[in-house]
Parts: structure tokens; C-alpha cells; sequence
């Protein structure tokens, strides 16, 4: 029986991530090769969760 390959984690949903200092949320994110943190396309700020915010 062929086993299938593991799945990679998956991505954020668009529009789900947000940028503190652009204010927004980012569609659009780039990853650092380095460490593998998502950041800001236009900035370079790491992105947060809204559950991470404190919103609501």
C-alpha cells in the first residue's frame, strides 16, 4: 500500500494575517528565508493573527 506524503503546515487564508504598523490587513505576505517568520510585503513587520490582537 503506497503511503501519501505529509502535508505541508497549512498557509494562512488570505486576509487573515494584519500588519501593526501599516494598520491593514495583508493578502499578500513574504516569509524570511531565515528564520521563517511572515512578514509585511511593504514593511517588513512581522504579521499577526486577529485572535492575536485583543480585538472584540
Amino acid at each position: 500500500m503506497a503511503t501519501s506524503p505529509q502535508n505541508p503546515a497549512p498557509e494562512p487564508g488570505p486576509g487573515s494575517l494584519y500588519c501593526p504598523n501599516c494598520a491593514e490587513e495583508v493578502n499578500d505576505p513574504l516569509t524570511c528565508g531565515d528564520c521563517s517568520a511572515v512578514i509585511c510585503r511593504r514593511c517588513g513587520t512581522p504579521l499577526e493573527s486577529p485572535d492575536e490582537l485583543g480585538i472584540g
